[in-house]
């Protein structure tokens, strides 16, 4: 390992940066004074990003497969010989196969949780003790609102989503004893590029009708709240799993009828 002077500044590595959720938390980094270390499998939209980010100083790019652990290691290898530390690490690289769970094949069921399970734990189990060496630092695991609850067509995504919000506890608890919290962001229908693509007018629909505040979120208050775990604001927060998804995950039945009663309709 590189013995390369600290950075001045505290430094991030996200996962999945080069677009929609990864992209706006490395932009919540860099807006708060953070270098970032970017790591994503598409080389072109990664260099793409790097481009219009122009931020040279401060930022450092890796084309990276999560879910190998010799490229995770290279990765960190990389960002030591840059920056020389870690402070925080965001695990936000996923995939997703929506099938219905007969028409799943079982390599897709082992890409998705190759991705969003298994590199959430290679990279921590890679950054974490280069946290350790320093200060301590905040992890936070990107899950999913279908980590919380059931819904059709998810069932490899929600499940690698599931065993994430878990494993986050089992880390918490092993690294909190080393100043290292673990967390996580189970965000509910965020208005990404890829949700447009995805999403047809009426599953918007269906999502508006079971979301008390009546929208998507946007990529930028999934970062804020990556932000307030990976600040002093959050210092006693380890274990936990925060759902920032309009109060979806909490509601019933009969939100629309109480809408259409309330309007007078």
């Amino acid at each position: 390992m590189s013995t390369t002077p600290p950075s001045t500044l505290p430094v991030a590595v996200v996962t999945g940066a080069a677009r929609g959720i990864g992209l706006a938390i490395t932009r919540w980094f860099l807006d708060n004074g953070y270098a970032v270390a970017l790591l994503d499998w598409n080389a072109d939209e990664l260099k793409s990003t790097m481009t219009r980010l122009d931020q040279p100083e401060r930022t450092l790019m890796h084309v990276c497969d999560v879910s190998q652990p010799a490229q995770v290691q290279a990765c960190a290898d990389d960002v030591m010989a840059r920056f020389g530390r870690v402070d925080a690490l965001i695990n936000n690289a996923g995939v997703a196969i929506f099938k219905p769970i007969q028409d799943t094949t079982f390599d897709e069921w082992r890409h998705v949780l190759s991705v969003n399970l298994d590199g959430a734990f290679l990279c921590t189990q890679t950054f974490a003790p280069l946290m350790q060496q320093g200060q301590g630092g905040s992890v936070v695991n990107i899950a999913s609102i279908s980590g919380l609850r059931a819904s059709t067509l998810r069932v490899a995504y929600g499940t690698s989503k599931a065993a994430l919000i878990h494993l986050t506890k089992q880390q918490a608890v092993e690294y909190g004893a080393f100043g290292v919290r673990v967390n996580c962001i189970a965000p509910g229908p965020v208005d990404t590029e890829m949700a447009k693509q995805v999403h047809t007018a009426a599953i918007r629909k269906d999502y508006y009708d079971t979301i008390p505040l009546n929208r998507y979120g946007l990529p930028e208050e999934i970062a804020a709240a990556v932000g307030f775990l990976c600040s002093p604001g959050g210092a006693y927060v380890n274990g936990q799993t925060l759902a920032v998804d309009g109060g979806f995950d909490v509601m019933g039945v009969g939100l629309p009828t109480l809408r259409k009663d309330a309007a007078g309709g």
